[in-house]
C-alpha cells in the first residue's frame, strides 16, 4: 500500500452552491439520500409529520428523511428572475464560483438550459449530477448554454448490475438496459459537445469490487473515473477502493482537500497513462452548528459538512441546507444570508483554507487555488 501522506497536497476553497433543481427521477436507487429531502411524488397532500421514506408508487427512497428532520417538500426550481436574485443573494453573502446542479435528476428538467444561462450571466461555472437518463437529448442545448462537466452516477455495466440497486418497479432487465444504453448516449453527446465528463462509482464494500473493475474498463476510456465511499458503509468501502487500486497497480499522485468541506480525494495514475480519483469523506465538523447535533461522533454522522445547499420548497421560499441529515437546520434564503450560520460557514471557509495550506506547506506541495 502506497503512503499518501507524503503524496503532494492541493487545497481548494469550497466556493460551490449545491441546487436541487428537481425532484423528479428515472432510477429508484436503494442507497438514495435524494438531497435530504422526501420524494415528492410520494409524499404529496402530506403534512410535515407524515412524511415517509416508505417507498410508493415511484419506488424511489430518501435513505435519511425517518431521522433527518425534514419539514418542506422539494419544488422544480424555475428559470426565472426568482432564481437569478436566489443566486445572487447567496453569492453576495458567501463567496461563490460554481454552482452544482442536482435532483432528482437534472437532465428531468424542462428549463435545465435556462437555468444553466441564468448562472452563466452571473458568472458562475456550471456542473450537474446526473444518471444520464435523458442526457443525450439535453446536453446540445445544456453546452451551449454554458455547461462545464457532468458527474455521471454509474450503477454497472450489464442490466443485471444496475436492476440489482434498483427498487422492484425498476428491478427489471429490460428496463435497466434502456437506461444503460441511455447513459452511453449521454457521453457521448458530452464529449461532443465539449463537456467535462466524471464517472462517479459508489463502492459499498469489497463484494462490488469486479462491478467497479467492469464500470472502469468499460468507461474509463471515454470519461474520468472517480470511486466515491458509501456513506453507508464506509470502513469496508475504503478497503474496497484499495483493492481496486491494488488490481491495477495504480500509482498515488496528488491528494485534493476541498477546504471548508468534507470532501477530499486521492488522485491515481493508472499504468497506460489514465487517471482514476478515490474519493472519500473527512471528519468536518462546523465550530458551533455542529457542536450539539445528535450526530456529531464518529458512527452517526456520516458525510459531515459538506458544503450550502440550495432548495425551493412547495408553495414557499428558497430553502438553504446545510447537512443532508439535518434538514431541520433549514432556513428560508432570506434568513440565512443575515443569520450568524452563514458567517459561521464563510469563516469556517476561509479558516480551513488558511490552516491546511500553512499545514501541507510544511510536509508537501499545497496549492491554494483562491478566486
Amino acid at each position: 500500500m502506497h503512503n499518501l501522506s507524503s503524496l503532494p497536497v492541493e487545497v481548494r476553497p469550497d466556493r460551490t452552491l449545491r441546487v436541487k433543481i428537481i425532484d423528479a427521477c428515472g432510477l429508484a436507487c436503494s442507497f438514495c439520500h435524494n438531497e435530504g429531502t422526501p420524494v415528492a411524488t410520494d409524499n404529496m397532500h402530506r403534512s410535515a409529520d407524515q412524511f415517509t421514506d416508505a417507498p410508493g408508487r415511484s419506488g424511489r427512497v430518501s435513505i435519511y428523511l425517518r431521522t433527518n428532520g425534514a419539514d418542506f417538500l422539494p419544488a422544480r426550481i424555475a428559470a426565472d428572475a426568482d432564481f437569478a436574485l436566489a443566486l445572487a443573494a447567496v453569492r453576495g453573502a458567501l463567496p461563490t464560483s460554481e454552482v452544482h446542479l442536482t435532483g432528482g435528476e437534472p437532465t428531468l428538467h424542462p428549463d435545465l438550459p435556462g437555468l444553466i444561462a441564468i448562472a452563466r450571466r452571473l458568472g458562475l461555472t456550471v456542473g450537474l449530477t446526473s444518471n444520464g437518463e435523458a442526457g443525450a437529448a439535453v446536453l446540445p442545448a445544456a453546452a451551449a448554454a454554458g455547461l462545464d462537466r457532468i458527474n455521471l452516477s454509474v450503477f454497472g455495466t450489464t442490466p443485471e448490475e444496475l436492476a440489482a440497486v434498483q427498487g422492484p418497479r425498476l428491478a427489471s432487465p429490460k428496463l435497466a438496459e434502456r437506461k444503460l444504453a441511455a447513459l452511453d448516449a449521454t457521453i457521448e453527446a458530452a464529449t461532443a459537445h465539449g463537456v467535462k465528463v466524471s464517472a462517479n462509482i459508489v463502492i459499498p464494500g469489497l463484494g462490488h469490487v469486479d462491478r467497479v473493475l467492469r464500470i472502469i474498463e468499460r468507461h474509463g476510456r471515454a470519461v474520468v473515473v472517480r470511486m466515491l465511499v458509501s456513506l453507508e458503509d464506509g470502513g469496508e468501502s475504503l478497503d474496497a477502493m484499495q483493492a481496486v487500486v491494488d488490481h491495477f497497480g495504480a500509482v498515488p499522485v496528488r491528494r485534493i482537500i476541498t477546504a471548508g468541506a468534507s470532501d477530499q480525494r486521492v488522485r491515481y495514475r493508472l499504468p497506460d497513462g489514465r487517471t482514476l480519483y478515490a474519493k472519500s469523506i473527512r471528519p468536518v465538523r462546523l465550530p458551533d452548528t455542529c457542536a450539539d447535533c445528535r450526530f456529531n461522533n464518529d458512527r452517526d454522522c456520516q458525510e459531515g459538512y459538506y458544503g450550502v445547499r440550495l432548495y425551493r420548497a412547495t408553495d414557499g421560499p428558497f430553502m438553504v441546507g446545510v447537512c443532508i441529515q439535518r434538514m431541520d437546520l433549514c432556513m428560508s434564503l432570506g434568513e440565512f444570508v443575515m443569520s450568524q450560520r452563514c458567517r459561521e460557514v464563510a469563516a469556517f471557509r476561509d479558516d480551513e483554507t488558511t490552516r491546511l495550506a500553512r499545514l501541507h506547506a510544511t510536509t508537501s506541495q499545497a496549492v491554494q487555488d483562491c478566486p
